[in-house]
């Protein structure tokens, strides 16, 4: 396993100084990783947004490809290239789904690499920031070990309530002309995902350190929060151009 901590230590590191940086202004380790947390998921809120984007973009444009499928039931080639110009027209990319999971992925990782070893990745001179990951936080007697049950559990609740509201799982791909149409087939596997990885985050917190479990909840949130707010901008946005044209 040195390969892994070779290849995630280099992100952890400058997680390490955001930390000892975020901890020595807030003193409070549970509350610097709820701080860093949201510093993390800021930074990719352009990602995000572009997912909830494209996936609203994508119930939108539904109806001209249903029109199209039916257009070409017969030429499932043509019925590719007609689905990949109605895309490139609509500016929908079905791949944009993944790219947040995709960035999000490393972080998590070096987090993970971080906070089972602090002393590596952090200024040895920071014997402060090094103690504090042992801090306690909430029911959590030490943040640098795993919470057995309630975290755990509330994890992978809010990973489900994330992965409902945004819709993830993999990507809508559209028929090439060269098989059965891949969308169809994917979308079984895209409802087991969202039953599948809450259950595994439950498993797997159970074995890595509190704050890891506490990074992921707090950003399970601000997903929930972000997308339930981009979606009632939409809303509010199409109610307006309906208000529009009724008065024209």
């Amino acid at each position: 396993m040195s390969w892994y901590y070779e290849i995630f230590g280099t992100i952890a590191k400058p997680l390490g100084v955001l930390l000892s940086f975020l901890y020595d202004h807030i003193g409070v380790y549970g509350i610097t990783l709820i701080v860093f947390t949201l510093i993390v998921r800021g930074c990719l809120f352009p990602l995000y947004a572009s997912q909830i984007k494209g996936q609203m973009k994508m119930q939108d444009i539904q109806p001209k490809m249903q029109a199209l499928q039916k257009k070409y039931a017969g030429d499932r080639q043509q019925l590719g290239m007609a689905m990949q110009q109605l895309y490139k027209e609509e500016g929908y990319n079905p791949m944009m789904g993944c790219l947040p999971l995709l960035i999000q992925m490393p972080i998590l990782m070096g987090l993970f690499v971080l906070l089972r070893n602090p002393v590596a990745y952090m200024a040895q001179d920071n014997l402060r920031m090094i103690l504090g990951s042992h801090e306690g936080f909430w029911w959590i007697t030490d943040l640098s070990q795993p919470d057995q049950w309630i975290l755990p559990i509330v994890t992978g609740l809010t990973t489900f309530a994330s992965m409902s509201m945004t819709g993830m799982g993999m990507p809508a791909t559209p028929p090439t002309g060269d098989g059965p149409d891949m969308s169809a087939q994917m979308q079984p596997m895209m409802k087991m995902m969202r039953v599948f990885m809450p259950v595994f985050i439950v498993v797997m917190a159970r074995t890595m350190p509190a704050g890891l479990s506490v990074y992921w909840m707090i950003g399970n949130l601000f997903t929930v929060v972000q997308t339930w707010m981009l979606k009632r901008m939409r809303t509010k946005a199409m109610n307006a151009r309906t208000a529009a044209k009724q008065t024209e």
